[in-house]
């Protein structure tokens, strides 16, 4: 018998606020939650690599692929993310999320793994939110730049309250050496060649 090989389909999407990681409801609390589904027609089987909480925005990576979902999230590869904090965050602070900080767990403490982290110089050109910030008059904000390869759930959000400075925003921009470049909330685009995107054949 011939062996046929599934053709496995990839995209990247760029998740606007509001929206669950996932296709399909799991229980009553999520029944009105908005889901992928909603921003496009894609394959049936298809599913997220990882998440972006409901608050959480920017760039997701979606596939066909279970085997691939499950490289990616176990290989540790790179995730890149834009955070708007509340205040002017201080260099002391960025050197503390450089070196990892504690944070609770499932009702544990765990401490983060050392990271790159930085403050951003300009505001990164983003799209609107569509549910509005705070606007200036509640004092001044910043945007820092923290790069992981570990996914422990809300991290990016624990780790500037740790150091004193929630977060107000939170948008993905990286994932591995795939950016999300021009794509605005909602859009989707198919990635013919996952794993050279993400460098896997090296």
């Amino acid at each position: 018998m011939h062996q046929f090989k599934v053709m496995h389909q990839h995209f990247k999407i760029y998740k606007p606020y509001g929206y669950l990681s996932q296709f399909i409801n799991n229980g009553q609390k999520q029944h009105r939650k908005k889901l992928l589904g909603e921003l496009g027609e894609f394959p049936e089987g298809t599913m997220s690599i990882g998440r972006l909480d409901e608050k959480s925005e920017g760039l997701l990576l979606l596939t066909t692929d279970g085997k691939m979902s499950d490289f990616v999230n176990s290989s540790k590869v790179d995730k890149e993310y834009y955070a708007q904090v509340d205040g002017d965050i201080t260099e002391a602070a960025i050197k503390a999320l450089q070196n990892g900080v504690e944070i609770g767990l499932n009702g544990t403490k765990y401490t983060t793994k050392p990271c790159p982290a930085f403050k951003l110089d300009e505001v990164p050109n983003l799209p609107e939110r569509w549910k509005k910030l705070r606007d200036e008059r509640h004092g001044p904000t910043s945007w820092v730049s923290i790069i992981l390869n570990e996914g422990k759930f809300r991290q990016v959000r624990k780790m500037t309250s740790a150091v004193g400075y929630p977060t107000l925003r939170l948008v993905r921009v990286r994932v591995g050496t795939i950016y999300l470049d021009d794509l605005q909330p909602g859009d989707s685009l198919e990635l013919l060649d996952i794993k050279r995107e993400l460098n896997l054949d090296a």
